[in-house]
């Protein structure tokens, strides 16, 4: 029996479906204006500005001795940016939509943006090698290319990346309004977070900020792939239903040539009533494949090479199976007479 939940699931009607955004004038505005300020903060890194030196001050002002209270709630907190629990916790969720709306969109779009995600920022942490402030070596420096791999801030990136997405798939505008804004004060939480604990510096949150929202700004240009995608699946999904309710015929296996008994008709010449059998070489083919003609009114019995109890030859006489005895008299016989003791 369903439970009541699933029963009112099934009686609501589906989420209105909106059209996926796309790249207008204004959301390209933003894109350009957003990939202006990531490379501003790399050159600037890399050239040791300013945005070095706020780096240490903020580094030496050492935030989570200024402020203990509050470091085992931000220890928990920092989870929200972990790639680990928040891709499963969000695939879940869209799992969910993309099987109330028979649509692959959420789930591909979300893994969409976390490969992006992970080839960009990957690249970029690779690339230049920064040391975290745990690890720093030199006072001032920007400690690049020593083999770090924390710039930009990987958290903060994958928050931006991950609880926005809920936003960019909305089926609302009012709803799209809302998750934009919890999805930024989460990943605001989860940047200045980090730079509490002490794991990064300043300018790699504000990398990571600015490498997620390049990641949701520029997701309508995949679009077309994603939709591509979705439709191969469900393409290759048809074929396999189909090879499936196709039951494939039964080969009939051609052996050697076999001799099989038919009845023919009698013609009155048996003695004994019974149908005359004729030997047929059938070919190799079975024996329900070649024509038979048997007479009317005659019985037809298959060719077996089991004999029935009543065809089979008595093996003993009949009568009694036990040996006479002479001293016993059969039933219903004169017992002989007895001799008289005495006299």
């Amino acid at each position: 029996m369903r439970t009541d939940i699933f029963a009112r699931l099934d009686r609501e009607p589906e989420p209105p479906k909106i059209e996926p955004p796309r790249m207008s004038r204004h959301r390209i505005a933003l894109f350009g204006g957003t990939l202006a300020f990531y490379l501003a903060i790399v050159v600037a890194v890399l050239i040791g500005s300013g945005l070095v030196t706020l780096d240490w001050k903020v580094m030496l002002f050492r935030p989570y001795q200024q402020w203990p209270g509050i470091h085992a709630f931000l220890d928990y907190y920092v989870v929200l940016g972990q790639r680990g629990p928040t891709a499963v916790m969000v695939a879940c969720w869209l799992g969910w939509r993309s099987w109330r709306q028979h649509t692959l969109r959420p789930l591909l779009t979300l893994g969409a943006s976390l490969l992006l995600l992970n080839l960009t920022v990957g690249a970029v942490k690779l690339g230049l090698g920064r040391l975290g402030p745990h690890y720093a070596t030199q006072i001032g420096s920007a400690e690049l290319f020593a083999g770090g791999d924390i710039f930009p801030s990987g958290h903060t990136a994958n928050a931006v990346v991950t609880w926005g997405i809920l936003a960019y798939l909305a089926t609302t505008p009012r709803a799209r309004r809302y998750l934009s804004a919890v999805s930024a004060v989460v990943s605001l939480g989860v940047g200045l977070t980090t730079v509490y604990l002490g794991t990064h510096w300043l300018s790699d949150v504000l990398l990571g900020w600015a490498a997620g929202l390049l990641i949701l700004l520029g997701l309508p240009w995949v679009e077309p792939l994603i939709t591509r995608t979705e439709d191969l699946i469900f393409a290759v999904r048809e074929q396999v239903r189909a090879r499936r309710r196709t039951t494939p015929p039964v080969p009939v296996a051609v052996g050697a040539p076999q001799t099989v008994l038919l009845p023919q008709p009698d013609n009155g010449d048996s003695a004994s009533g019974s149908p005359v059998l004729e030997p047929v070489v059938t070919g190799g083919r079975p024996a329900a494949s070649v024509p038979a003609a048997p007479a009317a009114g005659t019985r037809q019995r298959a060719h077996t090479s089991h004999v029935v109890r009543s065809e089979r030859m008595p093996v003993t006489p009949a009568g009694s199976r036990r040996p006479p005895h002479a001293d016993r008299t059969p039933r219903g016989g004169t017992s002989p007479a007895r001799p008289v003791a005495g006299g």
